[in-house]
């Protein structure tokens, strides 16, 4: 099979010609097209699409797009940004940021396929959600009153974790005079100063790295810090540092549980190390959230099922010493109830008998699935009438 030997230009501005959409009006409808719209699609070949509730929906009215039109959006998007361009032909796929006024700000990732270029935009908000917008459980508003320690916030892809991020950011810095430093690739949304003072430096244009700005931190007397994720070991053990020496730090990573999130952190450095790891994770974890979004039984939209691990004598014990048959984090978010602790499945029994989800959707999502189908064998499923259209959660990643 014959493959490219060399990478395509990274796409130049051209002239607009006379048939085609302009970037900000074709944004522009396919943004209109439903109030719940969380993704754009722009694919060569087809007509642009957008996500609602998990489902990609064709915007009517928009012609299929050529590879010359998603060349010229790509090219657009980037506009000056020399370093999204070189990323984009040097290694296939770059991020950047992009804003229409008064519409909303975008997520933006460009990449390279088959010789043409694709775009995928998430949808960030212009209002900064706050936790009633978000449905959010009403304990987690305990972290605002934290005064050290690491909180992480996980999950897959697009299962709402920067809007969560954003929830609690709007909360301190409604109640507490801080001093807030995030650190974000790019900057999603936009904080004002409200009773905390807040700085928001963005991967590349403001800092070359996570670790390097996180490290930088420390020395501009902030009371919480913010990093949009923990990719690699320098930044996870800068983190544990910043959290030791009297900072809240927030984070997130892209695992789905917090048994998972705690292997994650301690897989990410040699086996030498990770009994002193252990240590330092235990004594600085506040909250471990985890969250996924489901499907609604009603068709309208997806629903966030979130877990929640909380720092006490027995779940810091478990990261510690590691976990055992009967001693679990998950055993620990069973009985921690009245802690302030819930987990997956617990979670998802509640949604079903609340008829919020069904349960072949709880099933197939559930940590254990066997225990959840034992623990619904009591609830019989009513008939449900036609679903109306879907729509996007209010989560958004």
């Amino acid at each position: 099979m014959a493959t490219p030997t060399t990478a395509p230009a990274a796409p130049q501005p051209a002239a607009t010609p006379a048939a085609a959409i302009p970037t900000p009006a074709l944004i522009t409808t396919m943004v209109k097209f439903n109030a719940r719209v969380s993704d754009l699609i722009i694919s060569p070949h087809r007509p642009p699409q957008v996500e609602l509730g998990g489902h990609l929906v064709v915007v009517p009215g928009l012609p299929v797009l050529s590879a010359q039109d998603t060349a010229r959006l790509a090219a657009d998007l980037i506009g000056t940004n020399k370093r999204a361009a070189d990323f984009l032909k040097n290694d296939g796929a770059c991020d950047t940021s992009y804003s229409i006024p008064d519409l909303a700000r975008f997520r933006v990732n460009i990449f390279r396929q088959r010789g043409t270029y694709a775009v995928v935009m998430r949808i960030i908000p212009m209002v900064i959600p706050s936790f009633e917008d978000l449905k959010l459980p009403p304990q987690l508003k305990e972290i605002a009153s934290l005064k050290n320690g690491i909180v992480l916030v996980t999950g897959p892809t697009g299962s709402g974790k920067s809007s969560t991020l954003a929830a609690i950011i709007r909360l301190i810095n409604e109640t507490k005079a801080y001093h807030i430093v995030t650190i974000e690739d790019p900057i999603e949304f936009m904080h004002p100063h409200g009773k905390s003072t807040i700085h928001q430096r963005e991967l590349h244009s403001d800092t070359p790295t996570f670790a390097l700005a996180l490290r930088a931190s420390l020395r501009q007397a902030p009371k919480v810090i913010l990093v949009g994720e923990m990719r690699d070991r320098e930044t996870i053990e800068i983190a544990l540092t910043a959290s030791e020496t009297g900072h809240l730090v927030f984070s997130t990573l892209h695992t789905i549980d917090a048994p998972k999130t705690v292997e994650r952190i301690i897989g990410e450095f040699p086996v030498s190390e990770q009994t002193a790891i252990r240590n330092r994770l235990a004594q600085s974890f506040r909250y471990i959230i985890s969250q996924r979004l489901l499907p609604r039984k009603d068709g309208h939209g997806r629903v966030a099922a979130i877990e929640i691990l909380k720092s006490t004598m027995r779940t810091r014990d478990y990261v510690q010493k590691g976990e055992k048959d009967g001693q679990s984090l998950h055993d620990a978010m069973k009985d921690g109830e009245l802690e302030g602790m819930q987990h997956f499945d617990g979670v998802l029994e509640n949604m079903v008998r609340e008829g919020i989800i069904s349960k072949a959707i709880a099933i197939g999502y559930a940590t254990n699935s066997g225990n959840l189908n034992l623990s619904l064998s009591d609830y019989e499923e009513p008939e449900v009438s036609n679903a109306a259209t879907v729509s996007s959660p209010s989560l958004s990643s």
